[in-house]
């Protein structure tokens, strides 16, 4: 615990670092921190349309048509979430009450890339916030951008993108430089640095949520089929070295099946190093039966959750914290991570217990409405005198009675 500390310190003074030479330098410190990691040619921190454009030779057709079709897929199930713009309602004679939601002005979305494309991200980022109406959103993801993330920018409207990967890119978002202008709220998936600059950043700018390595809770009885958890189980491994995976179960047999079909899965994984450094960090857990497992999966609070029991309804009405959950043997988490359409951009860390996942409310204020007529006032007077002259603030209680006081002056 203690050198865990140490190294988180050691983060956050290396993010306040780079935050200070952004909030002085600029554009000129963004520059300098792209030509560490750009290609020849491309250190240049604005993309250019015409770069945009080119994206499209370089990305294989069919990836294309996929991307236009997961971007329909989360479109549709974001426009579920849609808030009305307005309601009011007459809750008594003379008093109306209601919300306004207006969207953000501007947000900034930030997408991991460098070692691998994710333009899934720039997906579940972008969409959520246009629905809700915002019209202003920028992107910046490390570079070399790769062109598929481009592309993915292209499909969803997205014009406005720079090649600024980690802290800076956070600091430049937030602080604004003379190239990009700050933003009102960051969301996007990142790594520790990321996250660790959106935490010192709040007080220049809002953000979705504090977020680390993926994690997966699988909740399973006797009935869940070995390899469909396991498959699931490395799904997330392969996400990252620090990613956490567990299955709770009320069936210790099948936990050692999914045992050996992990070890099955792992031998012949693509990423298999990635995978195994990631089930160090994993495990199961033996419960005498499903409401011990759900007060355990409200416990850990994971990123994914996912239910494979006989009777999952029960369940899932019973669990209060997880990012996202999905149910049932033919739900795979990777749907959500693509074009299921619901987001894939979670609290993890146990931060599930208070933060919902990445969605249109994200980018929406709400505004309170009151409405009163002389009827609606009157009613109410007493206790807003009352009140008011209690807390010795006579001018709230003048504040009405003023008013009603030459109402009746004019009646008379």
């Amino acid at each position: 615990m203690e050198g865990r500390r140490k190294s988180l310190e050691g983060v956050r003074t290396s993010v306040q670092n780079i935050i200070d030479k952004v909030r002085t330098g600029g554009d000129a410190a963004l520059r300098e921190f792209a030509s560490k990691y750009a290609e020849t040619g491309t250190e240049e921190v604005w993309v250019t349309p015409e770069e945009i454009d080119g994206a499209y030779d370089l990305v294989d057709p069919q990836l294309v048509e996929s991307l236009i079709e997961a971007e329909a897929r989360i479109t549709r199930y974001h426009e579920l979430q849609r808030p009305r713009d307005l309601w009011l309602q007459e809750v008594e004679p003379g008093i109306v009450l209601g919300e306004k939601v207006t969207p953000l002005d501007r947000v900034g979305i930030y997408v991991p890339g460098r070692r691998a494309a994710y333009p899934s991200s720039v997906l579940m980022c972008a969409i959520p916030a246009q629905v809700a109406g915002v019209k202003d959103i920028c992107c910046c993801s490390p570079p070399p951008i790769h062109p598929l993330t481009l592309v993915a920018c292209d499909i969803v409207g997205v014009e406005e993108i720079y090649r600024a990967g980690g802290a800076q890119a956070i600091a430049a978002m937030a602080l604004g430089t003379e190239m990009i202008r700050p933003v009102q709220k960051i969301v996007g998936p990142g790594n520790v640095y990321v996250t660790m600059a959106k935490m010192l950043l709040r007080e220049q700018v809002e953000i979705d949520f504090p977020a680390g390595p993926s994690e997966i809770a699988i909740l399973a009885d006797a009935s869940a089929h070995p390899s469909f958890i396991a498959a699931d189980i490395l799904a997330q491994a392969e996400h990252d070295p620090d990613a956490g995976c567990i299955l709770v179960t009320t069936d210790a047999k099948l936990a050692l099946k999914v045992g050996k079909e992990v070890e099955r899965l792992t031998s012949i994984a693509e990423r298999k190093d990635i995978i195994t450094q990631a089930l160090r960090n994993s495990g199961y857990l033996v419960v005498s039966d499903l409401d011990e497992g759900v007060q355990a999966i409200d416990r850990i609070a994971p990123e994914h959750l996912s239910i494979q029991v006989s009777d999952s309804l029960p369940v899932l009405n019973r669990v209060r914290h997880a990012g996202a959950i999905f149910i049932g043997p033919y739900t795979p988490v990777a749907s959500g991570d693509y074009a299921g359409g619901t987001n894939h951009v979670l609290p993890t860390a146990g931060y599930a217990t208070t933060y919902s996942g990445l969605d249109v409310a994200h980018f929406c204020k709400r505004i309170s409405v009151e409405m009163l007529d002389r009827e609606g006032l009157s009613t109410i007077a007493p206790v807003i005198e009352a009140l008011a002259t209690a807390e010795g603030l006579h001018a709230h209680a003048d504040s009405v009675r003023i008013r009603l006081d030459t109402e009746r002056n004019e009646d008379q």
